[in-house]
Order: C-alpha cells, then structure tokens, then sequence
C-alpha cells in the first residue's frame, strides 16, 4: 500500500478532467452536426480537426463558434418545448380549450355513460355540473 493521499486526489482530479473533457468534446461533435449554417464540407472539416487534434481543435471552435453554440441550443430547446406541447395538445384532444364544441361532446360521452350504466345519476350530474362550471 505504497499510494500516497496526494497521489490519490491527483488521480480523481485528472479523471475528473478526462470526464469532463469527453463531455465538452461530445456536446463539439453534436453541435458540429447540428449546425444549419455549415455544410458538408465544413462540417466534414471540423470534425476531422477535432480527432486529428483534440486539444487545439476542441479550443479552435469553441473560440471560433463559441457563441453561436448557445443560439443554437436555445433553438433546440424552443423547439423540443413546441414539440411537446403540440403533442400534449393532440393528446389532450382539445380539451379544456373552452370551446362549445368539446362541451357539447363531453355531455354527449357523459350521458352515454350514464345510459350505459357505466355511472349513476348523480355521478352524471357530478361530471356535468363540473363541465358546465
């Protein structure tokens, strides 16, 4: 057991640098590809700078197109967020959107549940004063 503590905390701080920087190299390599304002050839280019020379290539572009990294996670975030709440909104079926129609189609379920025996009579006038409300 000849491994100073020193030595120890060396160790982790180098293979927390080594985590970290296989972190900021994937977020490169994924912006690289996401990138609307490159082409092909470009993105080819960077992409073999970054393996070619990791340390000098992963600096090159964060001072390069460093900047335009965070636009274009924003605009990855707004459209994840449209996405979802699209899919919500289909999911939901539009209900809750206060139009006449899904009123009218919900007391149309309710009174079909409540002349198929699926709820009482007060349950109907339960959900129906709910709906109305």
């Amino acid at each position: 057991m000849d491994y100073p503590l020193l030595s120890l905390f060396w160790t982790m701080l180098e293979f927390f640098l080594f985590i970290l920087w296989c972190f900021l190299l994937f977020k490169i390599i994924t912006d690289i590809f996401r990138s609307h304002d490159m082409g092909g050839w470009g993105k080819a280019g960077w992409t073999v700078f970054i393996i070619v020379l990791p340390f000098l290539g992963v600096f090159v572009y964060l001072i390069a197109r460093g900047n335009s990294m965070a636009t274009r996670d924003l605009e990855q975030a707004q459209a994840a967020d449209a996405a979802f709440r699209s899919y919500v909104q289909d999911a939901a079926g539009g209900q809750g959107d206060g139009t006449a129609d899904s009123h009218v189609d919900d007391l149309a379920k309710l009174a079909d549940l409540r002349s198929s025996g699926a709820i009482s009579e007060s349950e109907f006038q339960k959900a129906k004063g709910k709906l109305l409300a």
